[in-house]
């Protein structure tokens, strides 16, 4: 088995590289070793919320990415990367601002790039119809794991039970998403046409992925499909990324309105949660601990929902953070424990045998 820094070797290359153009883009902007060095500051700092905040990315992106072909999965890593770091992160912010702004790509380049002021106040406008695509596509993601009525193994059993019994209905978690999606949009203040349509494309883009993914699906006489059900898997992955960027390309603006370093600093996140992922798979860790695959959907929905409810109120980016890693924790932990009552059972059924 590989040791943990072998993992990371990429993630830390990146990191360096990504430290350096960001001294770069300090060097262009502010001309002093003091705004140079505040630029590096900000950069690294992205980059550890990023990461810290995306455990829970990482936990699903591994129970997807496991039943990957090898090839796949090292394009996870490569093309995938490519696609966070300069699609999510740096080119669909600046189609955001083409489109709302009613102006050509070059020009929202040149708002980036010589007004950053208001490339991010067009950006953050558009925050609610961003909030109500994640919003949705997060919550059908979220639903279609605990909609299942095969389900067999619960974390919180009362409400994971009734859910998987629910599950029985057919397209129940699409209902329940779209009444959340019309719910929240008569609160919300004006847009709320624009709005809904988002939320609708959301639901439409997780059917879509879905959907793909389902044909392409693998069975015991259809292996020879493995390589394009591989890769039904990887898109699922950049669009589940998509979504999760939403959230944080928004909230780094109140570090900095500068596109380039919010690019570099989400982008070095973006690595070392790749790199995280692939180690919870080579390692099995989903296997070993067995509620932790439930608290990170759980976390999922939290952030669906609170996505959908930033559109209405403000919701501090802390909180978004913290709830993820308060399920991630407990199921954490709950799956410790319950990996020591079964050793502490076997070690009581060996002695009295």
């Amino acid at each position: 088995m590989k040791a943990a820094r072998q993992y990371f070797a990429g993630s830390f290359i990146v990191t360096a590289v990504g430290l350096l153009l960001g001294a770069a883009v300090g060097a262009y902007y502010q001309h002093t070793p003091a705004g140079i060095a505040r630029t590096v500051f900000i950069v690294a700092v992205l980059a550890v919320l990023e990461t810290s905040l995306s455990f829970d990315n990482a936990v699903v992106n591994a129970t997807v990415l496991r039943d990957m072909t090898p090839a796949w999965r090292h394009r996870f890593l490569t093309w995938g990367i490519a696609i966070a770091v300069f699609g999510m992160r740096l080119v669909f912010p600046l189609i955001v601002v083409s489109v709302v702004a009613h102006v050509g790509p070059w020009e929202a380049v040149r708002l980036a790039a010589l007004d950053p002021v208001e490339y991010a106040r067009i950006l953050t406008s558009a925050h609610e119809v961003l909030g109500a695509f994640g919003g949705s596509f997060l919550g059908m993601v979220c639903l279609k794991y605990f909609l299942d009525e095969e389900k067999e193994v619960h974390w919180l059993a009362a409400i994971e039970t009734r859910l998987a019994r629910l599950g029985k209905v057919e397209a129940a978690g699409l209902g329940i998403m779209m009444l959340a999606v019309w719910g929240v949009s008569r609160l919300v203040h004006g847009g709320r046409e624009e709005f809904l349509v988002a939320g609708i494309f959301g639901l439409v883009t997780f059917i879509v992925v879905d959907g793909i993914g389902m044909a392409l699906e693998v069975g015991p006489d259809r292996m020879k499909n493995l390589h394009r059900a591989s890769a039904a898997s990887f898109l699922y992955l950049e669009v589940l990324d998509a979504s999760f960027s939403f959230d944080g390309v928004i909230g780094a603006f109140a570090l900095t309105n500068n596109l380039f370093v919010i690019a570099i600093g989400l982008g070095i996140g973006a690595m070392f949660v790749r790199s995280l992922t692939v180690m919870l798979v080579d390692r099995g860790t989903l296997a070993s601990y067995r509620y932790l695959e439930h608290g990170a959907f759980y976390a999922i929905g939290a952030l669906a929902l609170l996505m959908l409810a930033g559109t209405v109120v403000d919701v501090p980016d802390a909180l978004t953070g913290l709830i993820g890693a308060a399920f991630i924790g407990l199921s954490l932990w709950h799956s410790v424990r319950y990996n020591k009552a079964r050793q502490a059972a076997a070690r009581t059924g060996t002695a009295t045998g």
